[in-house]
């Protein structure tokens, strides 16, 4: 109203238009983290190295796929028929054996005249003896021989229809007439399986231990550390022949024996860590407002303790890989027809007219080795705190 002119009509401004409420989308990744990947991707040595050898191994799941001396997908009278997966008895073909042998000439010409197979690359698997040349064990790779020695053993030899390059032999065959590439392909995938449970169950064990000891610390460290010293002053190699004395070590045998002496690499390490945010403000305020100890451990210490433990476990898995190589190279590893890599470097060793098995066996393991600690060096740069805090 208008004090001079009370008369006059009182006008109301519209109010302004209510804005929208902002919204405010949390970051899928938190600021830390952010900076943390941008320095393991600053370090391109290790992030390329990583991208490698995560397609190596996913293309070594397959294995099956890429390396098998069954097809992948037959076609009989009608009838598809999925050897990969399934072992189907030569009786179904007319033969009388109980697992089918696509490669016999038999079987061969039953389906091709009744219909047809899809074979994968790789005719071979890490079991398969040479069934395409007659050349002495171990024979050397297809690109050293004629195409008539390549194919010796088949029945029209070089006219065969099996002699191409899935039956070919590029890496050769070890001593006892198997396929070497074949057999990296399958060995691969084996060590890093082997090295990735291995890491992965001693570093619960171990981290759980660790953060025992750390956060209860008096005589529960105390009686742990003594533990932990004596547990690791028994010498692993000769429990080792003991065991190989008793059992014939396989792939459960190996890393259950491995496994006893491994969860102490990450102890030390977690236990420092919780000995020293035990006494931070944060925990003491969690321990007033009454949380229990396994939830202070848990979800309070154990992410920060976590930061230098991460950083180990690349280094951890290429520690496990070289052990499971090393006792295959002693003898006391994975037996039989297992795809090892250390069998390979034991029967380059012995086989010194064969200097395919060698190398090919130590390029596999430095390639495997180096990709690890690429990707390990890029991991603890990205976890270092002074270019992480700037």
């Amino acid at each position: 109203m208008d004090a001079r002119n009370p008369d006059a009509p009182v006008v109301i401004d519209d109010p302004a238009p209510a804005s929208e409420p902002i919204v405010r989308q949390r970051p899928r990744i938190s600021p830390l983290n952010q900076r943390r990947l941008n320095n393991f991707k600053a370090n391109g040595r290790g992030y390329w190295s990583l991208w490698i050898f995560l397609f190596l191994f996913i293309l070594t799941l397959f294995a099956e796929l890429i390396a098998n001396e069954r097809p992948l997908l037959v076609s009989y009278k009608g009838e598809l028929l999925f050897p990969v997966l399934v072992d189907y008895p030569e009786e179904k073909f007319g033969g009388f054996l109980a697992v089918t042998r696509y490669y016999d000439p038999f079987i061969r010409e039953e389906i091709e005249a009744n219909g047809w197979m899809i074979h994968t690359p790789i005719r071979y698997d890490h079991t398969t003896r040479s069934y395409a040349s007659n050349m002495p064990y171990p024979i050397a790779p297809t690109w050293l021989l004629d195409r008539s020695e390549a194919c010796s053993k088949l029945e029209d030899g070089v006219d065969d229809a099996y002699c191409g390059y899935g039956t070919y032999h590029w890496l050769g065959t070890d001593d006892q007439g198997r396929d070497v590439l074949a057999r990296l392909i399958y060995g691969f995938r084996l060590s890093v399986l082997f090295g990735l449970t291995l890491t992965l169950v001693s570093s619960v064990i171990g981290v759980s231990a660790g953060a025992i000891q750390g956060y209860f610390g008096g005589w529960t460290d105390l009686l742990f550390q003594r533990f932990i010293e004596i547990w690791t002053s028994i010498p692993s190699l000769y429990l080792l022949l003991i065991f190989s004395a008793f059992f014939v070590p396989g792939f459960w045998t190996l890393l259950f024996i491995l496994l006893l002496f491994s969860w102490v690499a990450l102890v030390g390490l977690v236990r420092a860590e919780f000995l020293r945010g035990r006494n931070l403000e944060y925990v003491r305020a969690a321990r007033a407002l009454g949380l229990s100890d396994l939830r202070i451990m848990f979800r309070h210490i154990l992410p920060n303790a976590m930061v230098a433990t991460i950083t180990f476990l690349p280094f951890i898995l290429s520690g496990s890989i070289t052990t499971l190589t090393a006792l295959d190279f002693l003898g006391l590893g994975l037996q039989g027809d297992a795809p090892s890599l250390g069998e390979l470097l034991a029967q380059g060793k012995t086989n010194r007219n064969a200097p395919w098995l060698g190398l090919t066996g130590f390029m596999t393991i430095s390639i495997m080795l180096s990709l690890l600690i690429f990707v390990g060096e890029a991991v603890r740069d990205a976890f270092d705190p002074r270019k992480v805090e700037g």
